[in-house]
Formats: C-alpha cells, sequence, structure tokens
C-alpha cells in the first residue's frame, strides 16, 4: 500500500484527477438505479421495444417475487449495473415517451376535474358550454348527473361526483377514439 504524504510543494491544478469524481459516479448510479425501478414498473409490451439482453429480461422479471426492501434495493443496483451494457439512448427515449403520455394523461385528468367541479358549481350555465363544446352528449343524462352530485356535495358524499367525472371520462374517450 502506498502512502500519500502532504507536500506543500505540490500544485494539484498540474495534475487534475482523471475522469468524473467519485460523487458524479454515485450520482450516476443513483440515476441508474431510480431508471431500473421506473422501468420494472413499465408494461412489457413497451418495454419490448427496446433490445434488451437475456440477462436485463431475467432481471426485470425476477422483480415481482421480490418482497424484501433491502433486496429489492440489491436488486435495483443489479439492474442499474446491467443497464449499463445496454443501449441508453433507446432506454431514455421510452423513458420521454411514457413521460410525455403520463403528462397527457395527466393534463386531460385535470381538465376533466376542472369541468366536473365547474358543472357541479355553476349548473345549467357550465351545462351549456360542456355542450357547446361536445354537441354529442346525453343533456338529459349529464343534467341528472349535475343534479346528483349537486345534492351528493352539499351532503359531502363523493358518489355523485364521481359518476359524473366517470360520464365525462367517457364522454370524452368516445369523441376521441
Amino acid at each position: 500500500m502506498i502512502e500519500h504524504q502532504y507536500d506543500p510543494d505540490r500544485d494539484d491544478d498540474e495534475h487534475p484527477p482523471e475522469g468524473p469524481s467519485k460523487s458524479q459516479i454515485k450520482r450516476e448510479k443513483l440515476a441508474l438505479q431510480a431508471l431500473a425501478e421506473r422501468l420494472a414498473g413499465m408494461p412489457r409490451a413497451e418495454l419490448e421495444r427496446l433490445k434488451l439482453s437475456q440477462a436485463t429480461w431475467a432481471a426485470l422479471d425476477e422483480t415481482a417475487r421480490i418482497k424484501d426492501m433491502r433486496a429489492l434495493g440489491r436488486h435495483w443496483k443489479r439492474i442499474a449495473n446491467l443497464l449499463e451494457k445496454e443501449d441508453m439512448a433507446a432506454v431514455h427515449a421510452l423513458m420521454d415517451q411514457a413521460g410525455e403520455r403520463e403528462r397527457e394523461l395527466n393534463a386531460r385528468h385535470h381538465a376533466l376535474e376542472r369541468w366536473r367541479e365547474r358543472l357541479i358549481a355553476e349548473g345549467d350555465a357550465a351545462l351549456a358550454d360542456f355542450i357547446e363544446q361536445r354537441p354529442e352528449v346525453d343533456r338529459q343524462q349529464l343534467r341528472t348527473l349535475i343534479r346528483a352530485a349537486q345534492r351528493d356535495t352539499e351532503r359531502g358524499r363523493p358518489d355523485a361526483p364521481r359518476k359524473l367525472f366517470r360520464y365525462l371520462r367517457e364522454v370524452t374517450d368516445a369523441v376521441e377514439d
């Protein structure tokens, strides 16, 4: 073992360390572990677009049977090590697409929530605006759901507002398909 002694005359600026720092390596490893965790949670049909090695597939498939949190932590490290050997450009592209889809779904969900809240609060005025945007909607059914949601909201019950939300989602899904 070589011991390094302090040398006041030595200038470390002349000999900068080569490669990334230990901290940078650790950050990259942690990012890969987080990526491994996200990949394991994705549907297999999406992952099949990646050309992953057999070892990586086996590790991803093994994830479901691991229950212990400490073992799961080691498992993410194992998958992260396997991912280092994969085509990371394709993996990141897939994750970007999944992130974009998730953002779109969240935006759609929030828009439907705003419509529900507006329909409950404003009643017929908001109903006219909604029908103007979605003329194919069953007006009578929507009006009935709004009235029930208004009553349940006053009583502090969540059932009718949920039914109204589901109906709004069905109407928008039918139009978008």
